[in-house]
C-alpha cells in the first residue's frame, strides 16, 4: 500500500532545460503575435499560462483567453520540435536519476509531478532525460490544470487518490521544488515541502523560507531516501 506521495517539480528540481525553455516561449509568441516582449519575465515557479499572461502584459496586450490558448498551443508545438536538443543543452539535476531509481524500488512510495509546465511539455522534458519511466504522470498536476500554482496540490492529491485507490495523508505528501512558489503551494495545500538549491535560487536564499527541509541538491541518496521514504 502506498503511504507516501511525492510531487516533483520539473524545471530546476528534476531537470535543467538550458536556454531552450525561454527560447520556445519566444518562438510561440512570435508565431502568434509576430513579436516578443522587450524584456523577460522571471519564469521560475510559475505556471506556463501565468508566464504567457505576464509576457502579454510586457507587450501592452490584454491576456484574452483566445490569445493565451493560441500561444500555449504553439508552446507545445515548439518544444516538441526542439525536444531532440534537450539532452545536449540540458541535464538532469544532480542526484536525480539515482534517487528516482531508488525510490522506484519502494512500493510504499508513489512519485508524481507538480509543475507549472503544460502536461505535454512535462512529458517531453522528462522523456528527454529518461525520467518519464521513473515518475507516474497520472498522479500529477500541471499548468494545464490551473494558472494558479497554489491550486495544484489538491488536484494532484485527488488524482493520486483516484489512481492509487486510497488517499495518502497530507502529512505523508511532499512537494519537492526549487523556488519559494513551490513552498507556497505546498503550504496552501497543507502538505510538506523539500526545497533544493538546484534552480535559480541558491540554498542560502531558500533556507530562510521555512520549508520542512532545505538541501543544496539531491546527491545524498541515502539521506533523501530516509527523509522521503522513511517510516511514517
Amino acid at each position: 500500500m502506498v503511504r507516501r506521495l511525492l510531487l516533483w517539480d520539473i524545471d530546476g528540481t528534476l531537470v535543467r532545460a538550458g536556454l531552450l525553455g525561454a527560447e520556445v516561449f519566444d518562438r510561440a509568441l512570435e508565431d502568434v503575435l509576430g513579436e516578443v516582449p522587450p524584456g523577460r519575465v522571471r519564469m521560475s515557479g510559475k505556471t506556463d499560462p501565468l508566464i504567457v499572461h505576464e509576457q502579454l502584459a510586457l507587450l501592452g496586450l490584454e491576456p484574452d483567453p483566445a490569445t493565451v490558448e493560441a500561444v500555449l498551443d504553439r508552446l507545445v508545438a515548439r518544444l516538441a520540435e526542439v525536444a531532440h536538443r534537450l539532452p545536449g543543452q540540458g541535464t538532469p539535476c544532480p542526484g536525480v536519476p539515482e534517487l528516482l531509481e531508488a525510490l522506484g524500488g519502494d512500493p510504499a512510495v508513489a512519485s508524481g509531478v507538480l509543475t507549472g509546465n503544460l502536461r505535454p511539455n512535462a512529458e517531453v522534458k522528462l522523456a528527454a532525460f529518461g525520467l518519464d519511466r521513473l515518475v507516474d504522470l497520472r498522479l500529477g498536476a500541471y499548468g494545464s490544470d490551473d494558472i494558479d500554482r497554489n491550486a495544484l496540490v489538491p488536484i494532484a492529491r485527488k488524482r493520486a487518490t483516484e489512481h492509487l485507490g486510497a488517499e495518502v495523508a497530507a502529512d505523508d505528501t511532499w512537494v519537492i521544488g526549487d523556488t519559494p512558489r513551490d513552498l507556497e503551494c505546498a503550504r496552501r495545500g497543507g502538505v510538506r515541502c523539500l526545497l533544493v538549491g538546484t534552480g535559480t535560487y541558491d540554498v542560502s536564499e531558500l533556507g530562510s523560507l521555512g520549508a520542512d527541509v532545505t538541501l543544496p541538491d539531491l546527491t545524498d541518496t541515502a539521506t533523501v531516501l530516509e527523509l522521503l521514504a522513511g517510516a511514517a
